[in-house]
């Protein structure tokens, strides 16, 4: 088992996050009893940081670990000197020792990645195409909107108030045919008794 395959083994991954977290809670306390003024902080502060170099340096010396796999979909793609074909260029017989990937192994192991995109694409599209619509007069028409209502209203309110007066006019007039009916029964009855005297 050589140096690299040791250190990214997954004892040694646990190993040196074990003793990066030792060396900065060390330093942690060491800083809390410094403020503290206790005992020991002066000690705590030199093996913790001590310690903490130590990491610093070997981290420095192993080097970082990569943040991505895609050397694992596309063999290759790690090393900066191999010769990679591009995904369309199919089988070539001048480079045999990189075997190319076609499309259709692509969406195999994207498990229909390019459907879901284009799908992406067309929901970006139909949002840029909303956001390019003027709603400019949009408030104008929904002010001009407000004040038609609000006038409705007040015509609402005035006829209703208008029809209250005219039921009061109706009534008057009803109440002034029944007078004016009475008024022409006296009357009738007042020419009648004074035909009767004329004649007697």
């Amino acid at each position: 088992m050589g140096f690299q395959s040791f250190v990214k083994s997954k004892p040694f991954k646990y190993f040196k996050n074990f003793v990066i977290g030792l060396g900065a809670a060390i330093v942690l306390m060491g800083a809390l009893f410094k403020l503290e003024s206790w005992e020991g902080a002066s000690e705590m502060l030199i093996v913790g940081l001590s310690v903490e170099a130590l990491i610093f340096f070997f981290l420095g010396v192993i080097g970082p670990e990569p943040d991505y796999y895609w050397h694992k979909l596309y063999p290759g793609l790690d090393d900066y000197n191999s010769r990679i074909q591009p995904l369309t260029a199919g089988p070539n017989p001048n480079m045999p020792e990189v075997a190319p990937l076609h499309g259709d192994v692509v969406e195999r192991q994207l498990g229909g990645m390019l459907t879901e995109l284009q799908s992406m694409s067309k929901s970006l599209a139909a949002l840029k195409a909303l956001q390019e619509v003027d709603f400019s007069g949009t408030q104008e028409q929904i002010k001009s909107m407000s004040n038609f209502y609000t006038k409705m209203n007040e015509a609402m309110a005035d006829m209703a108030r208008s029809a209250e007066d005219v039921r009061q006019y109706k009534d008057q007039l009803a109440a002034l045919n029944k007078n004016l009916s009475s008024l022409n029964t006296v009357y009738g009855n007042m020419l009648a008794a004074m035909a009767n005297i004329g004649r007697q």
